[in-house]
């Protein structure tokens, strides 16, 4: 593909994260595009973000679950890219506004302590790396119209970015089995899902290796310090105005995500309240 169609899209993608509206598949206009095409497309959008002085924290690895993918109907892992303004506080209420049609998702996350560098590694050389886990629901949002996407289209959309939350009980990885722990999600006090580490591509450790060899791949670092979120545990729920979500983890403690009745203004967002 070339760059002006490449820049093309990346500012299309710019304009609907700005507008918060949503935009038909790029693939309805290019149903060639190909995987390293739309990890172009998506760097052309970190890189304008990382111009503006957003920082980036971390990585997340989507679809790797069947269920995941089953709902969205895509059949491989993606990642994409975290800035430090997606990690919200969850002792209060988010911006319901900030998102165009908003779903959670309850996943185990992971800090590193040491640079990984693939291609080539193997899951001995993650656990080496990784400094503890901790229990985490992603907000993701998709800029696609109705998340009716291809693969391509929702890398090229940062892997349906939107926010995270993340747990205060970091737990060392040797102190769990990961693939066995527990999850259950909660909305308004109900049940709605629940779900275990082995639904990530039979492991959360293997979203991590993943990750770092495709970036490897790409001549690219997985830095020392990021956050990893690696992978939803059960399918995406929506999200209403007004909705409360916990997700409970063996291990791992709790974490909850709950969100506006209406979104906020633009004042009340600067005021912080």
């Amino acid at each position: 593909m070339d760059k002006t169609t490449l820049d093309r899209f990346g500012a299309r993608l710019l304009d609907a994260h700005r507008t918060r509206s949503a935009i038909t598949p790029l693939t309805a206009e290019a149903p060639g595009m190909s995987i390293d095409d739309a990890y172009r497309v998506q760097l052309n959008q970190i890189s304008q973000w990382e111009s503006e002085g957003r920082t980036i924290a971390g990585f997340k690895v989507g679809l790797t679950s069947k269920a995941i993918q089953a709902q969205f109907g895509v059949d491989k892992p993606d990642f994409g890219h975290l800035f430090s303004d997606m990690i919200l506080d969850g002792s209060r209420p988010i911006d319901i506004g900030r998102f165009i049609s908003p779903r959670i998702e309850p996943e185990i996350s992971f800090a590193l302590r040491k640079d990984l560098k693939g291609p080539g590694l193997t899951i001995v050389d993650i656990v080496d790396a990784v400094d503890y886990a901790i229990a985490s629901v992603e907000i993701i949002d998709s800029r696609i119209k109705d998340w009716k996407f291809t693969l391509p289209d929702t890398i090229a959309d940062n892997a349906s970015c939107g926010a995270l939350v993340l747990g205060t009980t970091p737990l060392r990885i040797d102190a769990a089995d990961l693939s066995l722990v527990g999850c259950v999600l909660s909305r308004n006090g109900e049940v709605v899902a629940s779900g275990a580490g082995a639904a990530v591509l039979g492991h959360p450790l293997q979203s991590l290796l993943f990750l770092a060899n495709t970036l490897g791949a790409h001549g690219r670092t997985l830095p020392a310090g990021s956050v990893v979120l690696a992978g939803a545990l059960t399918a995406a729920v929506p999200v209403a105005p007004g909705d409360r979500f916990t997700a409970t983890f063996a291990h791992l403690g709790s974490v909850t995500a709950s969100f506006t009745e209406q979104p906020r203004s633009a004042e009340q967002t600067k005021a912080g309240s």
